[in-house]
C-alpha cells in the first residue's frame, strides 16, 4: 500500500490542507493484482468532531482493510464544520464535492465512475458521508455511517442543553441552527429529494447499543422504514470509541466493495 501526505493549497478553502491517501500495492507473493483498468474504487473517509486528516491512521487498522479490498483511501480534514457551506467561514461542502474530488482524480489512479466512489465517516463524520452522498448521488454511490449524529436537529438540541459535547460553532456553521430540522442539511430532507429523483445512494449506518448516539441511530432506523428506504443498518455492543469504529470500517467495506 502506497501511503501518500499531500499538502496544498485550496482555493476553495483559501488555505493550505493535508489530506492523506492509500493507493493499493500488490503485496510481496501476492498472485492477484488489484483490478485497476478503468482506476481504483476510492472511498472518502471523514473523520469527527476534534479530528482530522491523521485520525484514521492513528486509531484503526484502514490501511489493511482498504488492501484487502484493493481501493483507495483519501482522508481529509473537514474541521468541526459538519462538512458544510458555512454560514459564516469555509466552503468544506464545496471543498469536498468538486475541488478535492477533482484534485485526486487527477492526481492518482483511481476510477471516474460513480459506482466506484464512496464515502463514510464516524460520529460527525458518519454524519457527513450521508449528507455529501444524499446531496450529491451524482459523486457518491454508496455512503456509510458509523455512530453518525444523522439528526442534526437533535443534535443541535442536545448540545444546547448539556446532553451532547462538541466544539462547534452553530451559529457560524448553519444560519439559522433553531430551525435544522426539515432544512437544507437535515438528512431526512434530502433522502426524500434523492428518492423523488429516482438517485438514492447505497445506505449504511451502524451504532453501538451502549453509544449516547445509539436512541438517534434507531430512529433515523424508524423513519427510513417508514418511507420504505432500502438500507443496511447493524447494532452491537460498544460505546462512541475506536473499538467500535475499526470493527464495523470492515463491515462498511464488505458492504461497499464485496469480493467477488
Amino acid at each position: 500500500m502506497a501511503v501518500m501526505n499531500c499538502h496544498f493549497y485550496s482555493t476553495t478553502l483559501k488555505q493550505p490542507v493535508d489530506v492523506n491517501v492509500f493507493i493499493p500495492t500488490p503485496e510481496e507473493n501476492e498472485r492477484t493484482a488489484c483490478p485497476c483498468g478503468s482506476g481504483y474504487p476510492v472511498l472518502y473517509l471523514l473523520h469527527g468532531a476534534f479530528g482530522d486528516y491523521s485520525s484514521w491512521m492513528h486509531y484503526s487498522n484502514i490501511e489493511r482493510y482498504a488492501r484487502k479490498h484493493c481501493c483507495a483511501v483519501v482522508m481529509p480534514s473537514g474541521e468541526n464544520s459538519f462538512y458544510q457551506d458555512m454560514y459564516r467561514g469555509k466552503k468544506y461542502f464545496t471543498f469536498f464535492t468538486e475541488e478535492l474530488t477533482g484534485f485526486i482524480k487527477n492526481m492518482f489512479p483511481v476510477s471516474r465512475r460513480r459506482e466506484d466512489t464512496f464515502a463514510a465517516g464516524f460520529s460527525m463524520g458518519g454524519y457527513g458521508a450521508w449528507y455529501l452522498a444524499l446531496r450529491r448521488p451524482d459523486i457518491y454511490a454508496k455512503a456509510a455511517s458509523l455512530s453518525g449524529c444523522l439528526d442534526i436537529g437533535k443534535t443541535y438540541e442536545g448540545a444546547k442543553v448539556g446532553l451532547f459535547e462538541g466544539p462547534f460553532l452553530w451559529e457560524e456553521i448553519f444560519e439559522d441552527p433553531k430551525h435544522l430540522t426539515g432544512g437544507p442539511a437535515d438528512i431526512l430532507p434530502l433522502y426524500d429529494r434523492c428518492a423523488a429523483g429516482g438517485d438514492v445512494p447505497g445506505l449504511y449506518f451502524a451504532c453501538g447499543t451502549e453509544d449516547f448516539l445509539y436512541e438517534m441511530n434507531r430512529a433515523v432506523k424508524r423513519k427510513l422504514e417508514e418511507r420504505g428506504a432500502d438500507f443496511v443498518f447493524e447494532e452491537g455492543r460498544g460505546h462512541h470509541s475506536w473499538n467500535f469504529w475499526d470493527k464495523y470500517i470492515q463491515n462498511a467495506l464488505d458492504w461497499m466493495l464485496p469480493r467477488k
